[in-house]
């Protein structure tokens, strides 16, 4: 049975569909990549998934009763500043999961020696212990080795047997730590595959204007964006 399984699903601005009608099943031991320009849909998509917008077609999250749907499925919105001096220990223990998962969470973040300070939203979620983790543009604004280890985290899961599905502009990230990619583009799923296959000369241009290249190397695939087609 899939984690998550999207039916058509369409979200409309007014009469504009920003979601149009795409159809995404995600299963155990995936890290999919959501990707496409800003307009996309990416993040639309991930909230109507959850029920949080307003939508048409079938979302199998959405149908959930919300009790239900916390256990299943854990949220990494964007704009996750912290609104109140909470510490890493506490913002975990908010969390759906036990003391064994909040453990853990704090573990695999590596912040056993950070309980006291500022807390991060990542920490909470992985603590949630949910089968499924959407995450949105979970990247954004840290410095490389973060990122990287962020994404790490986030193919570890996978490995383990849960789904996550991540919202990302970075094309190389995705590339490297993703198991599979989604390309949107003008609300439409355009691609859907391996990311050898979805970054593919033709989708590039097509989607993003640019020219890439592409290489398998003794440290896993590496992407680069290269220039702007003119």
């Amino acid at each position: 049975m899939s984690l998550m399984s999207l039916s058509s699903l369409t979200v409309r601005r007014g009469q504009c569909p920003v979601v149009d009608h795409v159809d995404l099943a995600v299963e155990k031991g995936e890290f999919v990549g959501l990707l496409g320009p800003n307009g996309a849909g990416k993040t639309s998509l991930l909230r109507a998934a959850l029920g949080l917008l307003p939508h048409e077609g079938r979302s199998s999250l959405s149908a959930l009763a919300p009790a239900v749907r916390a256990r299943t499925v854990a949220f990494l919105p964007q704009g996750r500043e912290i609104a109140w001096p909470v510490t890493v220990a506490d913002l975990v223990a908010l969390a759906e999961g036990g003391a064994e998962a909040q453990a853990r969470a704090i573990a695999r973040m590596g912040l056993e020696n950070y309980q006291t300070r500022r807390a991060t939203e990542l920490a909470r979620a992985l603590a949630q212990d949910a089968p499924l983790l959407l995450a949105d543009e979970p990247a954004a604004g840290l410095d490389p080795e973060a990122q990287i280890r962020t994404m790490q985290v986030f193919r570890d899961l996978a490995e383990e047997g849960r789904g996550v599905v991540a919202s990302i502009h970075d094309l190389g990230l995705a590339a490297r730590h993703c198991t599979r990619l989604v390309l949107l583009h003008r609300g439409r799923k355009v691609a859907d595959g391996a990311p050898r296959d979805v970054l593919s000369p033709e989708n590039l241009a097509e989607v993003f204007g640019v020219r890439g290249f592409h290489a398998e190397t003794e440290d896993g695939p590496v992407f680069q964006p290269l220039g702007v087609i003119r």
